[in-house]
């Protein structure tokens, strides 16, 4: 049997983050569970613990629309998980119109990069020795990325650009990661085109629910455990890994420019959360 771990998974509460939860607690890892919704966070809770043959899960309801349950949710894990070896920044979701948070930041932007670069930053000292694993998607041919405008122009929104946008900031943040931590190994993951709920309460929920094409979130989340478990030496630092071998990436957009410039932003935005 391999060494019990802590694995800490955001977005838990159901699809990748819940399957890949299952899948460590049948390994004999402590996991941490993360989600927004109190009902269905109970309900992950319970299917983690019976995956894991009675062993209690921890878990966490926090809202990364709020950078406040952010912080709340690190001095939660500060004070409950002496070490985390995996952190999985899994939460996603995506807002068709445009939408400001409590905390000023355009929503999609907030939930999927902001807020899981501040949990990182704030898990540091813990995660030393350990990996952080960011899901992500593989970008499309005409992704638009400016790291000095994470919040774009309200008049010029749209939902799916914004959502790929604030997934190539998942990549350039493993990518720096990797740079400024090296005692962290730092990947981010293409999950796949996988049936989730993430397009709940918007157009997209049938295609994410129902399109002939996609994948089972058991099999994405293979994906995210193989990155979590495997030999450090057969993963590349700071690259988008598929279920195979790194993705290739527009230097265009992901180079380490674009990397170095897209984390001063947030250390700005997130700068009274360490304090």
């Amino acid at each position: 049997m391999t060494e019990s771990r802590t694995i800490v998974i955001t977005g838990a509460s159901s699809g990748i983050g819940l399957a890949a939860a299952q899948q460590f607690a049948e390994r004999g890892d402590r996991v941490v569970l993360v989600g927004r919704d109190e009902h269905r966070l109970a309900a992950a809770v319970e299917r983690v613990r019976a995956a894991g043959r009675g062993v209690e899960p921890g878990h966490f309801r926090a809202d990364f629309e709020r950078l406040a349950d952010v912080r709340a949710l690190a001095d939660h894990l500060l004070g409950t998980c002496p070490k985390i070896d995996v952190l999985a920044n899994n939460a996603g979701m995506i807002s068709m119109s445009h939408r400001r948070t409590v905390d000023g930041h355009e929503a999609t932007v907030q939930a999927n990069h902001l807020a899981h670069f501040a949990l990182s930053v704030l898990l540091r000292d813990r995660l030393r020795g350990g990996r952080i694993v960011t899901t992500s998607v593989r970008p499309g041919p005409n992704v638009r990325f400016d790291p000095d405008d994470l919040d774009g122009d309200r008049r010029r929104y749209q939902g799916v650009a914004a959502y790929q946008a604030s997934k190539a900031a998942n990549v350039l943040f493993s990518m720096e990661a990797a740079r400024r931590w090296p005692d962290v190994l730092s990947v981010s993951l293409h999950p796949g085109l996988v049936r989730t709920d993430i397009g709940r309460g918007t157009a997209l929920r049938h295609v994410f629910r129902y399109a002939p094409f996609l994948i089972s979130p058991e099999k994405s989340a293979r994906r995210l455990v193989r990155l979590a478990t495997s030999p450090a030496a057969e993963l590349t630092n700071g690259a988008l890994h598929g279920p195979g071998e790194p993705l290739s990436l527009n230097s265009r957009v992901f180079n380490a420019d674009n990397a170095v410039r897209l984390w001063a932003r947030p250390e700005v935005a997130i700068s009274d959360l360490a304090t």
